[in-house]
């Protein structure tokens, strides 16, 4: 018999995403965060959700667009920082010396050290509770020639992302490979 835990934010993976704005004067700006997820394939769009406090919820609100960074394991103390400083009395970009790279399509920066970036653009906000869920138009994903595979892929491997532990607030690297989607599961 299975043990409730209650309701609570406890579901996996959930990624440690890094979300780019700019403030109104135009500043960089960088926040960890993990309650997101790809939520529409026409069109491409991600789900990502923030609480009002939050600096980058003000920015995204003001410029309606926003970037996601997937931070490499390499990277997971300054993933860490980003989730603990505000923007507000900090620039995290100069505090953990990563390098803010503007983005051709969408009014955000990201970050130029990272693997992955997708660029996107707020086409939809829901207020829920404690946090508002942004929805962004996925306008392009642009990668390291090195995180990618044979077929011109993002590879999971390469990529090495991040990911978040809700339950016990830890991070965590990727498990190993257990088999093709939509082709292990066949009956013959």
């Amino acid at each position: 018999m299975k043990k409730s835990l209650g309701a609570r934010t406890i579901a996996f993976p959930t990624p440690a995403w890094i979300v780019g704005t700019y403030d109104k004067e135009g500043k960089p700006n960088l926040m960890t965060a993990a309650w997101g997820s790809i939520c529409c394939s026409k069109p491409p769009c991600v789900g990502v959700s923030l609480r009002k406090a939050t600096y980058t919820y003000g920015n995204l609100m003001e410029r309606k667009a926003f970037t996601l960074s997937i931070p490499p394991e390499e990277y997971v103390k300054e993933v860490d920082y980003i989730g603990i400083a505000s923007g507000r009395n900090v620039d995290k970009f100069a505090e953990t010396g990563l390098t803010p790279a503007k983005s051709d399509l969408v009014d955000a920066p990201y970050v130029q050290e990272f693997p992955l970036i997708l660029e996107c653009k707020v086409i939809h906000t829901l207020e829920i509770g404690l946090h508002t869920l942004f929805v962004g138009e996925i306008l392009d994903v642009k990668a390291e020639p090195s995180a990618l595979d044979a077929e011109g892929l993002p590879h999971i491997e390469k990529v090495k992302p991040i990911i978040f532990g809700p339950g016990k607030s830890t991070y965590h690297g990727i498990g190993k490979y257990l088999g093709q989607a939509f082709s292990i599961g066949k009956r013959t």
